[in-house]
């Protein structure tokens, strides 16, 4: 694309308030882009924020003066109520179930690359870009344009993960200018440009409602409920036995209070999820306790002693057919078909190999080595060297 071209094209950047959207406009401004920052406000219940703390107000602020900086038009848009809707209300209905939901991946599934996005094209705008360490390269196969969603260079802030449920027009319609950069190359630039958000903290809080911490969040909206703590042993009799069909690897361990002895109480068994070591508060053992399984309907958890216990360990998991989605919708697999891909279960994971065979009711990712800590509710993500290919919500 030319100079002039580019001064003719029109991107909306999703300006957070932090260094990398920052970066991303600037970076969008210096090769003669027309720019206009948008910010998010995705939540205003302060109800469940950290007190005497604002954090949408604080990070809205230092957008504005990123944008003022940059000299380019900025907005504040409210999507509070589509936010709840699509992803709060959902993430309470899946914790109360036992389910461990992912909202950063429903965040730019729903709100970020569908209601953002067709805000911006409302306004005007060719393309939306964020700050998200990803690449997208753009390739022409049989006349149409296939768009590829590759891992970020920076493998430590690699976020592809998060993208996983995007789809071909959402790519097509997607820039990504701080994918090839390392994190400190980021901060750098922003420095060199005088961006007040250069030295700013990434944040750790849930996606775009800012400082508020997952289980403060979960504990304000979900009322507390005690239960029984069960401790399954490593050596109970059940976890040795013999799984040989798909089904039967992809199935959870059963559970069940005659399988252990009382260990101690919690607060609520929909506030744990599966691998979950910290929080439990429970001492007086020789290896650490690891949430082994979660069950809402009777209010129990399950933990069992060191990262090593069996009852972590399954060597498949299953996604439903309503839950797959194929971001390279031309190299999905079909029914009665098997394809090896590398896979991940959740963010920063190492990939792992695995084999995803497809059934009339879904797909089985059986892994080549038992794979720890599998959950229902979180993403599966599958990958073809550096782009990612597919992912689907886990089922069991």
């Amino acid at each position: 694309m030319t100079l002039k071209e580019k001064s003719k094209t029109t991107v909306v950047v999703g300006l957070s308030g932090g260094v990398d959207s920052s970066v991303t406009a600037y970076l969008l401004k210096e090769e003669g882009y027309n720019v206009i920052g948008l910010f998010m406000r995705n939540w205003v219940d302060e109800s469940v924020t950290i007190h005497d703390e604002c954090p949408w107000v604080e990070d809205s602020n230092d957008a504005m003066l990123v944008a003022d900086k940059l000299g380019i038009p900025f907005q504040v848009i409210d999507m509070s109520a589509p936010y709840q809707e699509r992803i709060v209300d959902y993430m309470f209905s899946e914790y109360e179930r036992g389910r461990t939901p992912n909202p950063d991946v429903l965040c730019n599934r729903e709100i970020k690359f569908d209601l953002f996005l067709k805000t911006a094209v409302q306004i005007g705008a060719d393309y939306v870009a964020t700050g998200h360490y990803v690449r997208k390269a753009t390739t022409v196969s049989k006349g149409n344009e296939v768009h590829h969603l590759l891992s970020g260079l920076d493998s430590n802030k690699d976020q592809s993960y998060f993208l996983c449920q995007l789809s071909q027009d959402q790519l097509a319609k997607a820039l990504f200018p701080i994918g090839h950069l390392q994190k400190s190359e980021v901060r750098e630039i922003a420095k060199s440009a005088g961006l007040v958000t250069a030295d700013k903290k990434d944040s750790q809080g849930l996606c775009f409602i800012g400082k508020v911490r997952l289980p403060d969040f979960l504990q304000q909206k979900l009322a507390p409920k005690p239960g029984i703590v069960w401790e399954i042993p490593r050596d109970a009799d059940f976890l040795s036995a013999s799984r040989t069909t798909l089904s039967e690897k992809a199935a959870p361990f059963d559970f069940h209070p005659k399988h252990g002895f009382k260990r101690g109480k919690h607060n609520g068994a929909h506030y744990y999820t599966t691998g979950q070591r910290k929080g439990l508060n429970i001492g007086g053992s020789p290896l650490p306790l690891f949430v082994l399984g979660v069950n809402t309907e009777y209010n129990a958890i399950y933990v069992g002693q060191g990262e090593d216990h069996a009852g972590l360990y399954r060597k498949a998991l299953f996604i439903k057919n309503s839950d797959l989605h194929w971001v390279r919708e031309d190299l999905s697999v079909s029914i009665g078909e098997s394809s090896c891909f590398d896979v991940r279960i959740r963010y920063r994971q190492p990939l792992v190999r695995a084999t995803l065979h497809r059934t009339e009711e879904g797909a089985f990712l059986a892994f080549d080595m038992p794979e720890k800590a599998i959950t229902p509710g979180q993403f599966a993500a599958w990958y073809d060297g550096e782009e990612l290919i597919g992912s689907g919500t886990i089922f069991e």
